[in-house]
């Protein structure tokens, strides 16, 4: 760095380039502390050399065991699941989106101006969405039974509130002078909402909702595993008896498909953009 460079430098970030005794200690014993509480982390969930080493051998076995993939015979009964792991996500998408559209509208600081009330709303949304989908799969598994309706339903609740949040947040951002227009021209508020309001924010909510359906056909194979039907269901069948020739085409088969629909939403997203 040149001379002239260095005192551009050091006009602009003088603590940055030549920091204090002070800031160097500082710098120090974060760096020391963050490092302790690394390591602290590390060996409570028993992250150690010695637990990778040991697991490492049946991790091999594992892996060896998966070469060829294999459909065992049950090509079929996969592809029906899989089919299955997409209708799940696809209602769950369309409940939750049906259900977060009022709300959303509700949670908007432009609908409910009241600041107590888009507080206590939009907190209230804070404190479900922090209930992963995992859990109420759990819950509704065991209240409705195995199989896809409940993994519909955890889908569906667990969206509910981030799509609220997304869509209140594209109504708040939305141009307000057509809507002024509008009601200055004697439109009813219907007409407004119709013809001010969704052609703005319909391109970019119909792209959040394709995002979460992406979303959803992912978390969808974890639903089964605990029992809510689709291919988490037939994979952790054939995990349980170690038949990983077909774990392995049926996690193949599983991430070609996430591809492709990943594939059809970026499309779809761009032009809706």
């Amino acid at each position: 760095m040149t001379p002239g460079r260095m005192d551009q430098a050091l006009a602009l970030a003088p603590r940055a380039i030549r920091p204090s005794w002070r800031d160097r200690v500082v710098r120090g014993v974060t760096g020391v502390l963050a490092v302790a509480a690394l390591v602290a982390m590390a060996i409570d969930v028993g992250f150690t050399p010695a637990a990778l080493a040991a697991g490492s051998g049946k991790l091999a076995t594992f892996l060896r065991a998966m070469i060829p993939p294999s459909d065992g015979g049950e090509l079929v009964r996969i592809l029906r699941a899989l089919a299955e792991t997409f209708a799940m996500a696809f209602a769950g998408t369309v409940l939750a989106a049906v259900a977060a559209l009022p709300l959303g509208v509700f949670g908007a600081k432009s609908v409910v101006a009241q600041p107590l009330l888009h507080f206590g709303f939009r907190r209230a949304l804070d404190i479900f969405r922090g209930v992963p989908a995992l859990v109420w799969a759990l819950i509704f598994v065991a209240a409705f039974g195995l199989g896809p309706f409940g993994g519909v339903l955890a889908l569906a609740i667990a969206d509910v509130p981030g799509l609220a949040k997304l869509y209140a947040e594209a109504i708040e951002n939305c141009d307000e002078k057509p809507l002024e227009g509008l009601r200055s021209a004697g439109a009813s508020p219907p007409v407004v909402l119709r013809y001010g309001l969704l052609p703005q924010v319909a391109p970019l909510m119909a792209s959040q909702t394709l995002f979460f359906l992406e979303s959803n056909f992912r978390n969808a194979a974890v639903l089964g595993i605990v029992g809510a039907g689709g291919i988490g269901f037939e994979l952790e069948e054939r995990i349980r008896i170690f038949a990983f020739d077909e774990v392995a085409f049926i996690v193949l088969l599983y991430v070609v498909c996430v591809a492709v629909l990943d594939t059809i939403s970026q499309r779809l997203r761009a032009r809706l953009a």
